[in-house]
């Protein structure tokens, strides 16, 4: 018998804007499948859900063994686990999951790769999600770039992301006033780590970075001074993994609160 239902929610973005252009994006398959895998293996059930309805598009800097500490055959298990398991290929819309009620799922988690600071963080179905999440006090999860789609729990998420753009900081924070996770403390792929992925994979550079992006918010934002080493922060009902090699931490970190909360909410 299932423990719940478990939403995750995926990024439809392929592309993503950089200085002088556009760059390919998507999301990263670890930490999409690793959590994934992780919630069945431990009963819950797993819906996931996407913008239009249709599987994320993999980004294909994920795609590889190196992800999954160079093991062969643990690659070879997540990606067939995304191509063909029933949990990743019966995608929903965010829409439609609005629409069949929201009371029935126990924690939400949004998995990065750059995708979704491209749709999700300005879209407005995902900050009905967030807000009913967050007033309800139920569990809240993001990694890497995930914690971006944080933002759209503003009202004024595609404006507060126009600005990042622009590089208008005090117009950003004017928009982010009364966002639910101001004053949380959080987690997010570093400054130094997205400077790997602008040199070796985009070959540009990013209009803004994501501890940036989220102070501007009034997050307080906390990272490791070592990169790529993983790191989760817990505060209140908000789970948040800083890189992709925090996939196994965060979802265990998950799991844990899910079966034995805590009255104050912290681990």
């Amino acid at each position: 018998m299932s423990k719940g239902k478990l939403l995750v929610i995926g990024s439809n973005a392929t592309r993503i804007e950089v200085k002088g252009g556009m760059g390919r994006t998507g999301q990263y398959l670890n930490e999409t499948v690793v959590p994934a895998m992780a919630f069945l293996d431990a009963g819950y059930e797993v819906v996931l859900a996407t913008p239009n309805g249709t599987q994320p598009h993999i980004d294909e800097a994920s795609d590889a063994p190196a992800h999954f500490d160079n093991d062969e055959d643990a690659y070879r298990r997540a990606r067939a686990f995304y191509d063909t398991h029933p949990s990743m290929t019966r995608v929903r819309t965010i829409r439609s999951v609005i629409e069949e009620g929201l009371d029935g799922y126990v924690a939400v988690f949004v998995p990065g790769g750059q995708a979704p600071v491209v749709d999700l963080m300005q879209d407005p179905d995902l900050g009905v999600i967030l807000r009913h999440f967050h007033e309800a006090g139920k569990l809240t999860a993001f990694l890497c770039h995930g914690p971006m789609a944080a933002a759209a729990a503003m009202p004024k998420a595609k404006e507060f992301r126009a600005a990042l753009i622009a590089g208008d900081r005090a117009r950003a924070a004017v928009l982010a006033d009364g966002w639910q996770y101001a004053g949380y403390r959080m987690t997010v792929f570093s400054a130094t780590e997205e400077a790997v992925v602008e040199d070796q994979i985009l070959h540009a550079k990013m209009h803004f970075t994501m501890p940036e992006a989220l102070r501007a918010a009034g997050a307080e934002v906390i990272t490791t001074s070592v990169d790529f080493e993983p790191y989760v922060v817990v505060d209140r009902e908000l789970i948040t993994g800083q890189n992709p090699r925090s996939d196994h931490p965060i979802a265990a970190k998950l799991i844990e609160m899910l079966d034995h909360p805590r009255a104050d909410g912290n681990s």
